[in-house]
């Protein structure tokens, strides 16, 4: 199965954007549904946005729609989060998630391979 490695997660304003990757090990990444969570200290762990293997579906929580944007290149084995317009609340650490699916996945007991997490934090 696959491995993932997030990055790209930092300090950043409010309204500012950062772009996270989340890298996958392995030949059959094409195979895998991913996903995007975050946990903020003190809750429980949420779910941001799924993508689907194709990338021809795609799915987010409303805290985040309009906002981020989750993409992926399965010829580089990555996907990505893009998020803008950045609010205090979006401080969490930012995990990925993949699934061998056909669909899209969205709630964390489902995904059995996680990164370990990269820092998000917004704040003035």
């Amino acid at each position: 199965q696959v491995q993932l490695v997030e990055s790209g997660g930092g300090l950043v304003q409010p309204g500012g954007s950062l772009r996270l990757s989340c890298a996958a090990s392995g030949r059959t990444f094409s195979d895998y549904a991913m996903g995007w969570f975050r946990q903020a200290p003190g809750k429980e762990r949420e779910f941001v946005s799924a993508i689907s293997r194709s990338g021809g579906s795609t799915t987010y929580a409303d805290s985040v729609k309009g906002r981020f944007t989750v993409s992926r290149d399965n010829a580089k084995n990555t996907v990505y989060l893009q998020m803008n317009s950045l609010k205090p609340e979006d401080t969490a650490v930012y995990y990925c998630a993949a699934k061998r699916s056909i669909r899209l996945v969205v709630t964390d007991r489902e995904y059995n391979v996680w990164g370990q997490g990269t820092q998000v934090t917004v704040s003035s």
